[in-house]
C-alpha cells in the first residue's frame, strides 16, 4: 500500500493492486473539488504562440482581487508544489520548523525542518517556519488574525512564515491575505487545483514579501505558466459568482458526507468541506473493503488509524460510498 500513501490520485498504482475492483474508480483519495470550474476557457488559449505577458498580468491581478489582496505580490507557478520545493532556494533564516501533520511536500520543502505540533508552535524554537492552513489532511483552520499575530511576534529577527493556503478558496475568511501589512515577514502559496477542480491545469501562486516572489519569477521565468492555465484562471478568478455558490455547495456536500460517516461508526473532522478525516482502529479494513468495491481513499502510513475520504461529486457517488462502507 506504500504507493498509496504518498499522495492521492493513485488510481493507476490502485487498479493494478485492486484489479477485480468494479470499474470506474470512484477516487476519494485526493481533496480535488470533483465538479470543478468549467474548462470551457481553454478555447481561449492558441497554443501555437508563447502566453502573453500582457494576459500573465491580467491572470496575476485577477488572482489578486480574488485573494482579497491589498498588499504585496504575487506571482504565478506552475502549480504551489513548484513553490514550496523552491523553498529551500529562497535564503529562509533557520531553524526553521514544519506545523506536522501536514502535506508530505512540507518536509521535502524544508528537509532540515523540525515537526512542531500545532498547538506547540508558538512556543517552539524557530526563525521560519511552514504550515497549512486549511490543513491537510486534518482539516484544521487556525484564525487568520492568530497566524498574523504569530508571525508580527516572531520574524522581527528576519525570519518568515510560511503558510500554504492550498485549499482556503473553500473556507471564506481563512485566509492572511486581506489581512496583511506591507511589513509582515508572511509568504503565501495559493492552489488553483483545489477548489476549482482542475488540478492537471497546474496553477498556483506565490504571495507576499516582493523580495521572495521576485526571486520566484527570476528562478521560472518570462513563461511560467501556460496559456490555459492563464485563460483559465482569469476566467475562474473573475467569476465571483461561481465561487460563492460552489462555497454553499461544497458545505452542503460535506454535511450530507458527514451523515453517511457517521452512519457507519466514523467520525468525521476536519473545516474543509474537500475531505473529511477518520480516525479508527479499523482504518485499513476500511480502506480495503472501499477499494475492492473501486472506490480509492487515502491512507496514511505514519498515522495507521486514519484514513481521509476526499468529497464524492454526486448523489450517485455518496450512495455507492454508503453501499461500500455498509459491505454492499
Amino acid at each position: 500500500m506504500s504507493v498509496l500513501t504518498i499522495h492521492g490520485g493513485r488510481i493507476d498504482a490502485a487498479a493494478l493492486r485492486y484489479p477485480a475492483a468494479p470499474l470506474p474508480w470512484l477516487d476519494l483519495s485526493t481533496g480535488i473539488n470533483p465538479n470543478g470550474y468549467d474548462p470551457a476557457a481553454l478555447t481561449l488559449a492558441d497554443p501555437r504562440v508563447l502566453p502573453s505577458p500582457s494576459r500573465l498580468a491580467a491572470l496575476e491581478d485577477a488572482a489578486a482581487a480574488a485573494f482579497g489582496m491589498t498588499c504585496g505580490a504575487i506571482a504565478a507557478l506552475p502549480g504551489s508544489e513548484i513553490g514550496l520545493r523552491l523553498l529551500a532556494t529562497m535564503g529562509l533564516p533557520g531553524p526553521t520548523c514544519v506545523v506536522a501533520p501536514s502535506y508530505g511536500s512540507h518536509f521535502a520543502a524544508l528537509p532540515d525542518a523540525t515537526p512542531v505540533a500545532s498547538a506547540a508552535l508558538a512556543g517552539a524554537g524557530w526563525r521560519s517556519a511552514l504550515l497549512a492552513n486549511p490543513n491537510n489532511p486534518d482539516g484544521r483552520v487556525i484564525a487568520p488574525e492568530t497566524l498574523l499575530d504569530l508571525a508580527r511576534s516572531r520574524t522581527a529577527d528576519g525570519g518568515w512564515l510560511v503558510i500554504d493556503e492550498a485549499f482556503a478558496d473553500c473556507v471564506a475568511g481563512a485566509s492572511v491575505l486581506p489581512l496583511l501589512r506591507d511589513d509582515d515577514r508572511v509568504l503565501v502559496f495559493r492552489s488553483f487545483g483545489k477548489f476549482y477542480g482542475l488540478a492537471g491545469v497546474r496553477l498556483g501562486f506565490v504571495c507576499g514579501a516582493e523580495a521572495i516572489v521576485a526571486g520566484y519569477r527570476e528562478r521560472l521565468g518570462s513563461w511560467p505558466v501556460s496559456s490555459a492555465a492563464i485563460e483559465l484562471g482569469i476566467g475562474a478568478y473573475r467569476d465571483t459568482q461561481w465561487r460563492d455558490a460552489m462555497r454553499i455547495d461544497l458545505a452542503a456536500a460535506a454535511a450530507a458526507l458527514d451523515q453517511v460517516l457517521r452512519r457507519h461508526g466514523l467520525a468525521p473532522r476536519g473545516d474543509c468541506p474537500l475531505f473529511r478525516l477518520v480516525e479508527t482502529h479499523d482504518a485499513a479494513v476500511v480502506f480495503e473493503r472501499l477499494a475492492a468495491a473501486g472506490i480509492l481513499t487515502r491512507p496514511f502510513d505514519y498515522a495507521p488509524d486514519w484514513l481521509r475520504i476526499g468529497l464524492p461529486g454526486s448523489a450517485a457517488a455518496l450512495a455507492r460510498l454508503e453501499r461500500a462502507l455498509g459491505g454492499g
